[in-house]
């Protein structure tokens, strides 16, 4: 199958506040073949690099990482918001628009040298994205690659993150 993936992707004018608008990709969930063509279009893409684990961004970067590490058989980083992991954490802080947030995973989630593939469904400003590159980097990993669904161009989210290769499967 090989659709225009854009036309499974809702446009919520003025969510979460009035003047945005809102990519939402749950109608890509609910559609069986929308979702299927994400995931094998990922895993295409992935199945032959050399990646050790991949990391997922809290929530939706989760929906799309577990099938990735399921499919590629490698393990899986919950990267999450303080106080949501039972264990030891290194955190990264960064700063939103309207104030600062944080993205914790295990101090034992990454070792030395090794190759990450870090996944969230959407590129905006990129601050959680270039956070979670920093994360992964503090233990001594090394990005691979980003991959994303959805990246929204206008925002320019790819210059906060820098020089780590960014792949997205929809622009806006």
């Amino acid at each position: 199958m090989n659709r225009d993936l854009k036309k499974v992707i809702r446009n919520i004018p003025d969510f979460p506040k009035k003047g945005i608008l809102f990519r939402d990709i749950t109608p890509a969930l609910l559609d069986t073949d929308a979702f299927e063509e994400i995931c094998n279009l990922l895993c295409e893409r992935y199945k032959d690099r050399p990646i050790d684990k991949i990391a997922a961004i809290e929530a939706r970067g989760f929906l799309f990482a577990s099938v990735l590490a399921y499919r590629l058989k490698k393990g899986l980083i919950p990267l999450r918001k303080p106080g949501k992991l039972p264990w030891k954490t290194v955190s990264e802080s960064y700063a939103l628009e309207y104030g600062e947030a944080t993205l914790e995973m295990h101090e034992d989630a990454v070792l030395e040298g090794e190759n990450i593939l870090l996944v969230d469904d959407l590129l905006a400003t990129g601050g959680t994205a270039a956070a979670a590159v920093k994360l992964i980097e503090k233990l001594g990993g090394r990005v691979e690659e980003i991959a994303f669904v959805i990246e929204l161009t206008e925002l320019e989210g790819r210059e906060k993150i820098g020089a780590t290769p960014i792949f997205t499967l929809i622009s806006f």
